[in-house]
């Protein structure tokens, strides 16, 4: 489960990449870079507040920001699409290394200007906006220059293409015959991009070649048939028909370069190691913490909800198995298994590839109604569509969140969720829908719609801060998805099942920390990572498997979910003190600030 938004944060220099819930894949066979530096501390507001800032440090940063912004969307046309830009939408970014480096020097010289302009000058709100640009900069440079994403990454090349076409078939920001224009622009690009990563690929992790086999599959469908039949009613049909062909003949050689040559040769290892690791928790979470603090309090949380778990399954246990009677807890074994038969029995209702779609978009209406009914955050008018996951998407997570972005006139969002693949057996299938049966579709629908991503993106793109827009924090827009399942929980919604399956959902929340530093610190194999997902976290075994696929091809982004849910459980403890506490009023103001990292987020509830 993703926000597609957060997922490609931060923008990896030329271009937005793909990512899982999906991550942003981060490749581990460069050499270990030098120690970045932590993220400067957010300072307290002032009690003078703007009235005591130097004008001409702000004057100077709104100046840097503007020229930053409008460079950096016409370097990255990609990402300028994807936030409602469509100066550039029928172009691709300088993908060659000439290109990057380039790029590198644009960044370089951004941060050396910003290093001059003095933090302790600027408006609170201006420090923020500065300490995230900051970090942005130096993640960019870290993903170039130490990470080598190009060369070493598959998935940043079918991550770029995706993403380039994806808004533009995906999103009515526009008619069809504008959009599909655009789209027979970047079909011209595609065997410029693919003769770049011939040149450039060089020996990523076997996990990762694979993933971008079956992605440049989904991504030939798309040119050889699915642009084709959008193409059929335009009076352009012929051109752009020879687009699709050359770029159609473009993706199949890369196809064959990813099967013949790089698979042959992808012996790069998928773990970042424990300095790396650290390096990259610091730049995602965008605050100074150690790994081995996080995981042990992701441990904790999974001791402390098996607990609830069974407080929960004996409200349910009468409705499931009537008169039997509920068993002895006294022992860690007695209390697992209540909670397997107690989510066995929910498990047995379950929907189908057939009925999944329109299962969840009922669903989201209903939660939508649960919203407004308990008055618990203002709900937006903007249009949430439920759809099937594109297949070029395929491959890394179940289900995302697609906003429009935040430069976008006309808003909306798309809820997409993947079938099970062609390839999975029969029991497999089952297995996976075992999963995401009735009660836990309800809590994915919370997370990725109502009032998890899309609520959350549309009060996020309302904000004035284009900067803080453009560059969300991970921990926030994931930790805020986690918390509203837990805030609907809370309030009451489907009860107790749906309840439990929210708890569940805080297991496996703790279980992606886990794994994320288990996998990329040390020496997790299959074996170890199946038993935690399904002994500890009670995942089916489909859902097991896909996460370790897809933990092998992230790092540090599985950590933002527990990070930013236990986090901002923090933030709200601290504000339930103050006298006249409202949902709303909080949720509201919480939300007013767009997505910015936790340690901001605590200074701006503090502010008055």
């Amino acid at each position: 489960m993703r926000t597609l938004r957060s997922s490609i944060r931060p923008a990896l220099a030329f271009a937005l990449v793909i990512a899982a819930c999906s991550p942003a894949p981060e490749p581990v066979t460069a050499p270990p870079p030098s120690p970045p530096s932590p993220p400067a501390p957010t300072q307290p507001a002032p009690a003078a507040s703007a009235s005591a800032a130097t004008p001409s440090a702000d004057a100077a940063f709104a100046a840097l920001t503007a020229r930053f912004l409008r460079e950096y969307l016409r370097r990255s046309p990609v990402a300028a699409t994807v936030a409602g830009n469509h100066d550039y939408d029928g172009t691709w970014p300088d993908t060659s290394a000439e290109g990057e480096a380039d790029y590198v020097k644009f960044l370089a010289s951004t941060r050396a200007e910003l290093a001059a302009i003095p933090a302790d000058r600027l408006d609170p709100q201006n420090r923020i906006d500065a300490a995230i640009l900051a970090n942005q900069l130096d993640y960019q440079q870290f993903q170039i220059k130490e990470i080598r994403v190009a060369e070493t990454h598959a998935l940043f090349w079918t991550g770029l293409l995706g993403d380039g076409f994806d808004p533009l078939v995906m999103r009515d920001f526009a008619p069809v015959a504008e959009r599909m224009k655009s789209a027979g622009a970047r079909l011209e690009g595609v065997p410029a991009i693919v003769a770049s990563a011939k040149k450039r690929l060089g020996r990523p992790a076997k996990i990762q070649t694979e993933t971008a086999i079956k992605q440049t599959k989904g991504l030939i469908d798309l040119c050889e048939k699915q642009l084709p039949a959008e193409f059929a009613k335009l009076p352009e049909k012929a051109t752009l028909d020879a687009s699709a062909k050359k770029a159609t003949a473009a993706l199949k050689d890369f196809l064959a370069f990813l099967e013949k040559e790089v698979l042959p040769r992808s012996d790069g290892s998928f773990r970042a190691g424990a300095d790396r690791f650290a390096k990259i928790l610091r730049f995602e979470l965008e605050d100074d913490v150690a790994p081995d603090d996080v995981v042990r309090g992701a441990r904790d949380l999974i001791e402390k909800t098996q607990v609830e778990m069974v407080d929960t399954a004996r409200e349910l246990w009468p409705t499931l198995f009537k008169k039997e009677p509920f068993p002895a807890a006294d022992t860690k074994e007695q209390r697992r298994a209540i909670i397997k038969k107690t989510l066995d029995a929910l498990a047995a209702d379950r929907p189908t590839n057939a009925t999944i779609v329109r299962e969840a978009s009922d669903l989201l209406k209903d939660a939508t109604r649960f919203v407004r009914e308990h008055d618990l955050v203002k709900v937006p008018d903007d249009e949430c569509k439920v759809v099937e996951m594109p297949e070029y998407r395929r491959g890394v997570a179940i289900a995302y969140c697609d906003s429009s972005g935040p430069l976008e006139k006309k808003q909306e969002s798309v809820f997409t969720i993947s079938p099970t693949p062609s390839d999975w057996s029969q029991k497999r299938a089952q297995s996976f829908y075992r999963e995401y049966n009735r009660s836990m579709l309800r809590d994915l629908t919370i997370h990725e719609a109502m009032p998890g991503h899309y609520l959350q993106a549309m009060h996020a793109n309302r904000t004035k801060d284009d900067l803080r827009a453009l560059f969300s924090s991970g921990p926030f827009v994931e930790g805020w998805a986690v918390y509203g399942e837990w805030l609907m929980a809370k309030n009451g919604y489907g009860g107790p099942g749906v309840r439990l399956q929210r708890q569940k959902m805080a297991l496996r929340v703790a279980a992606n920390a886990i794994l994320d530093h288990d996998i990329h610190t040390g020496a997790m194999e299959e074996k170890d990572a199946l038993a935690l997902m399904t002994g500890d976290a009670f995942q089916e075994e489909g859902e097991a498997v896909a996460k370790w696929t897809r933990a092998r091809l992230s790092t540090g982004q599985l950590t933002t979910y527990y990070y930013g849910f236990s986090e901002l459980l923090k933030v709200r403890a601290a504000a339930e003190k103050a006298p006249g506490f409202t949902e709303r009023a909080y949720h509201d103001k919480l939300l007013s600030f767009g997505s910015p990292a936790i340690r901001h987020v605590r200074t701006l509830m503090a502010a008055r």
